[in-house]
């Protein structure tokens, strides 16, 4: 029965709630116990085997009996083909020439021409005997599901290799045929063996690995054929070639009966899915309504100046966004990003990237995604003004204490202006910590007040609790006090933000020298006494358009609304023309 983090979804699962806030380290742990536990339960027969006829379904892969060389070729798990000069000319009689050989040479024809095996390495049986542990699982790690692995290794004067892939990028000695189907070997599937670890196996001349995608339809489990071709010259000049096949079909030992129920069918098909294509599946309805959320969040940004030129359009959008994004991105979807997922993804650019890894929460992949492109866009601001859960959070409860009266506290912008480095010393102290043990970067990044307000809901140990309700309680206070100062996500998206592709936000040139307003109102006090915005702290809230079309508190639009005005009422006033006349 499958095992699922949270509730059960039918009687064929086992519902169990017991891990929160780490969502995907949870699934991984969930998902290697399960798979290990099902891979040593077929491979001792507790579970069955495949499906009958269900290709790569009916193999043994994980079975693992140490054999060496001579036992593998005993048992059939590898084949070999010997050809001696004279073999090889022979399928060119009467030619006058002999195979590969320039200027009409005569080789000794006891000399052997091509020794070649080749063997099917999926199965750990015979893929780990061959490459040793390590290697094998290295390779097995890299695979997709469904794809298969040939060992081909050949001595003598003539190479399976050749010379000609390097610059055509397919192997044109060598080809693959499965019932009425001929595989070509290419460049990109090829990898070199720089040593075999099975015991007992011959010196070779060349040794290589071809791994071939799900996509190309093979199937270890019925025979094939390795079909080497050899080319010569005729006398005028054109090539000719001749075909010799080394026959394969994997040992019966390797491939398992029928299963005797459905429960295995079950256990084939998760693992051979991925986990993250299987949670993606699981989280289709949440995907398309957050992608749509995102939608309505371009739409308003694309049509911004027709939203801030209507004044309670944009306060209405934006409480209603607030409010989404603190119930339904935080506590309900929980995807509340976090500086962890930064320095996650700058390791792995160090260590060895995985796609994999990242698509294993999919509404955390689609909102980064999202913030990604609104970098380039727009910068810093789309995400921490209108995705943020935390973010929102402050905001809503500074407007519950505006609303009640609550004294806000303005900081002088000299002031703010030498706080607000705070966080780029934070992102930078928990940079460093990263390139050191996790531990202490998980520890650290508790400066963020995230996982315990948003993620855990205020469930936690006391001392967190009272960090968060600490920031929470200040925000009653000044305006977003922890996105301006401490936040560390904030400050890695602001170090980029910079060298956004659009810059929509207008400006007076009243804005800084006759006005200060909108330096003001900005919640976060991003707009310099000059009147320039500071993109790397500004959240794209839209006030400052907001007031820019407000001709009723903006001076020059006041100014111009009220020249407006008493034109029409001259123009109301002045007598007709031909009354001045008389």
């Amino acid at each position: 029965r499958r095992v699922r983090l949270g509730a059960a979804k039918g009687p064929d699962e086992i519902g169990v709630d017991m891990v929160s806030g780490a969502s995907i380290t949870s699934l991984v742990f969930n998902d290697s116990i399960l798979r290990s536990a099902r891979l040593v339960g077929r491979a001792r027969g507790v579970l069955g085997g495949g499906a009958a006829g269900a290709g790569q379904g009916d193999l043994d892969l994980e079975t693992f009996r140490e054999a060496d060389w001579p036992a593998l070729l005993a048992e059939g798990s590898l084949r070999r083909l010997r050809l001696t000069n004279a073999e090889a000319a022979a399928a060119f009689a009467g030619t006058g020439k002999s195979p590969g050989v320039e200027g009409g040479a005569t080789p000794d024809p006891d000399q052997v021409f091509i020794d070649i095996h080749t063997a099917l390495a999926t199965p750990a049986a015979i893929g780990q005997n061959l490459l040793g542990f390590a290697d094998f699982n290295a390779l097995k790690a890299k695979l997709e599901p469904g794809a298969q692995v040939i060992f081909v290794a050949g001595s003598g004067f003539y190479s399976f290799r050749g010379y000609t892939y390097r610059k055509t990028g397919v192997f044109d000695r060598l080809q693959l045929v499965q019932g009425g189907k001929t595989l070509r070997l290419k460049k990109d599937m090829h990898s070199r063996v720089q040593k075999l670890r099975i015991a007992g196996a011959p010196e070779f001349r060349e040794a290589s690995l071809f791994v071939l995608p799900p996509g190309t339809g093979f199937d270890g489990a019925r025979p094939w054929r390795l079909e080497v071709l050899v080319e010569r010259s005729t006398p005028a000049g054109s090539p000719e070639y001749a075909g010799f096949s080394l026959n394969y079909e994997i040992p019966a030992v390797y491939v398992r009966g029928a299963t005797t129920g459905g429960a295995a069918t079950v256990i084939d098909e998760d693992l051979a899915k991925p986990l993250w294509l299987i949670r993606w599946g699981e989280r289709i309805p949440h995907i398309v309504f957050l992608s749509l959320t995102l939608a309505v969040l371009v739409a308003i940004l694309f049509f911004q100046d027709a939203v801030a030129r209507r004044r309670g359009l944009l306060d209405r959008l934006r409480l209603g966004f607030m409010v989404f994004t603190l119930v339904y991105i935080g506590w309900i979807a929980n995807i509340q990003l976090s500086v962890i997922n930064v320095l996650t993804f700058v390791n792995s650019m160090r260590t060895g990237f995985r796609w994999d890894f990242f698509l294993l929460e999919p509404l955390i992949f689609i909102l980064w995604s999202f913030v990604a492109v609104a970098l380039i866009f727009w910068g810093r601001g789309v995400f921490c003004g209108w995705l943020c859960p935390f973010g929102a959070l402050q905001e809503l409860l500074n407007r519950a204490a505006v609303a009640l009266k609550v004294p806000q506290l303005t900081i002088p912008f000299g002031v703010n202006e030498r706080i607000w480095p705070l966080k780029y010393v934070i992102f930078l102290g928990l940079f460093a910590l990263s390139l050191g043990t996790t531990g202490m970067v998980v520890m650290f990044a508790e400066v963020e007040p995230f996982k315990t307000s948003i993620t855990l809901k205020f469930v936690r140990a006391w001392p967190f609790v009272f960090y968060a309700v600490l920031v929470l309680a200040a925000s009653l206070f000044v305006k977003r006090v922890f996105c301006r100062y401490l936040c560390p996500l904030g400050a890695s998206l602001a170090m980029p933000g910079k060298n956004h592709m659009f810059d929509w936000l207008k400006r007076r040139p009243q804005c800084g020298t006759e006005c200060h307003m909108c330096a003001h109102q900005c919640p976060v006090q991003a707009i310099h006494p000059n009147g320039r915005i500071n993109p790397h702290e500004c959240i794209y809230c839209l006030e400052c358009q907001r007031l820019y079309y407000d001709d009723h508190k903006c001076p020059p639009m006041l100014a111009r609304r009220k020249r407006r005005e008493e034109r029409a009422r001259l123009r109301q006033r002045k007598p007709p023309v031909a009354e001045a006349g008389q």
